[in-house]
């Protein structure tokens, strides 16, 4: 890999700027679809029609394996359904445990949209849709996360009336088989979600933030939960406001939010707090400061011309380095941006590593330097440091909503990359608008010590379905050596030959072994007495 020099960017911007806009210009909304009700749901008689004799796509690139998701009881595709908008969370307790939330529309022919989950407890190989949260409930951007100690939660818009939206939250202590509440709790549309998993005082506390479009709130985008989710503080005012971003906990439990300058689309801020995990602070206090990731966020403006054309094309991510190694504590920020000149859109990374008052430089991350659309970039760090990054690259200018999805990974901080490889085949993101003219705002991915656990959407099969894709070997014990070898070096058995290791299975399915003994019950008499089932 090529070493790429970075410098150091000191945001130079005050609040007086911003609120004056003498430096930068705040554009008017660029044709995003707010989250509302609209058409009645599908009738019952018309969703029944849809299901067909296809059994679920399994797509592969480049030797990486996807797996669709969005299927029915008998693994069998939908017909004109739709599911995009997903969001994936990983059991931190039992890797091989995971969940994918999504926008389901039963049909095409009604933006109705209600919250698609499914649950995996074999590493993503197979998914199970037990069918949405609340069937017939209008519901929208879904975001899953899980606590430290395995349980799931999965946050959800709803309707407050007929023109604002809140966010609700489930929560689930079976690997998502069934669902508890759901929970009001505040928010309001694009809302984002994080838990800190730290040893911590604020472990276990929910933090979510989210736009001033359509929501109750006004300028109060922030909120949080001490209590596992039960309640939540009342919203709290954020000036400027972080839109169209995500969050991150540090090494010490602080928070993190990113997004751009509400609706600035050419800079972006960093809110730090300190002592938002502390519970006996009733009020947290935050300091901002401003980054530049070199170039506009922003969406399809509601043209046919752009790969999306209502929807966002990449949304603000941040995370941060709680590893031992030598980025510890470094905060790193990515988006798809759109950089001077010709160039519609490009995949840039910025680093921070003093809390993010100063930033790097923006660095692009992808190598192809055509006048082509990397867009819905989409970041995640390893709890080693590793930097995962995927992007949408359309084969040709003239034609942005043809594209792949590729894949780069740094292991020095964001100095430097790897060649960006495909991970699928080609598909066409104009395919299956379900009278909502979108594939969704984002992608959704969960790196660990070996690799990385990406849900998406895709066109396969010639309408929206949402996609798992494993990239790399899976690590379902943690130890940072892939199953595959693990198997092969014989550190971990495999009495049924199914390629997962027997811990890992009796870990994510405690039916799998009724009477506790740590072995599967299907290998019973165990074949080696005692052998790997101390780890």
């Amino acid at each position: 890999m090529k070493r790429i020099p970075m410098v150091i960017y000191v945001a130079v911007f005050s609040l007086s700027t911003w609120a004056q806009g003498s430096e930068i210009q705040k554009e008017p909304d660029q044709g995003i679809v707010l989250e509302r009700p609209g058409d009645p749901p599908a009738p019952a008689s018309v969703v029944e029609a849809l299901t067909e004799d296809k059994k679920a796509a399994q797509i592969i690139r480049n030797g990486h394996l996807s797996v669709q998701v969005n299927v029915t009881d008998n693994g069998l595709n939908t017909r004109d359904d739709a599911a995009n908008e997903p969001s994936i969370s990983v059991d931190p307790t039992a890797p091989n445990r995971m969940v994918i939330g999504w926008r389901q529309f039963d049909s095409i022919r009604s933006n109705h949209r209600e919250a698609g989950v499914a649950w995996s407890n074999d590493g993503g190989r197979t998914w199970t849709n037990p069918g949405s949260l609340a069937d017939g409930i209008f519901r929208s951007d879904p975001v899953l996360e899980c606590d430290a100690d395995g349980h799931f939660f999965y946050n959800s818009l709803s309707i407050f009336s007929s023109d604002l939206v809140q966010a609700e939250f489930f929560d689930s202590s079976d690997g998502g088989r069934t669902w508890a509440g759901p929970e009001e709790a505040f928010g309001g549309d694009k809302v984002w979600v994080t838990i800190d998993r730290t040893d911590g005082i604020g472990r276990g506390n929910i933090y979510q933030s989210w736009s001033t479009a359509a929501n109750r709130w006004g300028d109060r985008v922030f909120s949080r939960s001490t209590d596992g989710g039960r309640t939540f503080s009342d919203p709290q005012v954020l000036l400027p406001p972080p839109i169209w971003g995500t969050l991150a906990v540090g090494r010490q439990g602080e928070l993190y939010l990113a997004g751009n300058a509400g609706f600035v689309y050419n800079v972006f801020i960093l809110w730090r707090s300190l002592d938002v995990k502390d519970p006996d602070v009733d009020e947290p206090s935050f300091q901002f400061f401003f980054a530049n990731l070199g170039g506009r966020q922003g969406t399809g403006g509601g043209s046919f011309e752009t790969p999306n054309p209502v929807g966002l094309l990449g949304q603000v991510w941040l995370a941060a380095d709680t590893s031992d190694g030598p980025d510890s504590g470094a905060l790193y920020m990515l988006s798809s941006v759109d950089p001077p000149g010709s160039d519609p859109q490009d995949v840039h990374f910025i680093r921070s590593t003093d809390g993010g008052e100063t930033w790097s430089a923006p660095l692009r991350v992808n190598t192809d330097d055509r006048d082509a659309w990397q867009w819905f970039g989409t970041m995640s760090v390893a709890p080693n440091g590793r930097i995962d990054v995927v992007w949408i690259e359309s084969l040709t200018a003239a034609e942005p909503s043809i594209g792949e999805i590729y894949y780069s990974f740094s292991s020095d901080g964001g100095f430097t990359w790897s060649d960006a490889v495909a991970v699928t085949p080609a598909f066409d993101s104009h395919v299956g608008f379900p009278q909502q003219n979108k594939m969704g705002d984002y992608f959704h991915m969960r790196s660990d010590l070996v690799g990385a656990d990406l849900a998406y959407a895709a066109t396969f099969n010639g309408e929206q379905d949402v996609f798992f894709l494993r990239i790399g070997d899976r690590d379902c014990d943690g130890n940072g050596v892939g199953d595959t070898e693990d198997l092969s070096a014989g550190d971990l058995e495999d009495c049924d030959g199914n390629e997962i290791p027997d811990l890992c299975e009796v870990a994510a399915r405690p039916d799998s072994d009724v009477n506790g003994n740590g072995w599967l019950d299907v290998c019973e008499p165990p074949p080696r007495q005692g052998a790997g089932r101390s780890g």
